[in-house]
């Protein structure tokens, strides 16, 4: 009754392809936990998230975190604060850093790839070795989303199944730091491209 009544103004026919999805987010930070909110707020059926950090203050001015979670794993934390959500999606959790090698046994069911890292070499790495093992699946990045403003310059790129959103320009550096306006924009945006491949058939 709940879940119905949650998810009432749903369009029915792309519910029923959200509630069969399995999504992972590689990554559980600004980007990850805005994502797996949205993702929780549309009914995916699974989420399979992935994180080796835990909360520090830092995180707080950006990241879907409080304050008494500090010191928590972000995987745990965020798993704890998406169930008080919503109950109906399955959330599996990994207190591990992504490595090429345990991207099959983590994120091996799922049929969207998120990633939502920090770094460049992790993006990269990401999705070069998705890529490879799974050359017909999305995978869904972001690149370039610090500062403030510039909302005309957020976009979306696609290059075969690789879907990059977000300025392409930005990058942290002192007095350039990653605000949380834009970095939920651009969560959002792949939160909501996520959306909208699955709805566009059933064969991911």
């Amino acid at each position: 009754m709940i879940e119905y009544t949650l998810f009432s103004a749903h369009d029915p026919v792309l519910l029923q392809k959200w509630r069969k999805a399995v999504v992972g987010i590689a990554g559980a930070g600004g980007l990850g936990s805005n994502i797996a909110i949205s993702l929780v707020r549309a009914g995916i059926g699974k989420l399979i998230i992935a994180d080796f950090d835990t909360v520090s203050i830092t995180n707080l001015n950006r990241q879907q975190y409080f304050l008494d979670q500090l010191g928590q794993p972000k995987v745990s934390a965020l798993k704890a604060n998406l169930e008080r959500i919503s109950i109906s999606t399955q959330i599996d959790i990994h207190q591990v850093k992504i490595e090429p090698a345990s991207l099959n046994p983590i994120f091996g069911e799922c049929v969207i790839m998120i990633e939502a890292f920090d770094s460049a070499d992790q993006k990269r790495m990401l999705i070069e070795a998705w890529t490879e093992l799974y050359p017909e699946r999305p995978i869904i990045a972001a690149s370039g989303l610090a500062g403030i403003g510039q909302n005309d310059r957020i976009k979306q790129q696609k290059f075969g199944n690789i879907y990059i959103c977000g300025d392409f320009e930005t990058e942290l550096e002192d007095g350039i730091s990653p605000m949380a306006p834009r970095v939920a924009i651009v969560a959002n945006m792949q939160a909501n491209l996520c959306l909208e491949l699955l709805s566009k058939g059933d064969n991911l």
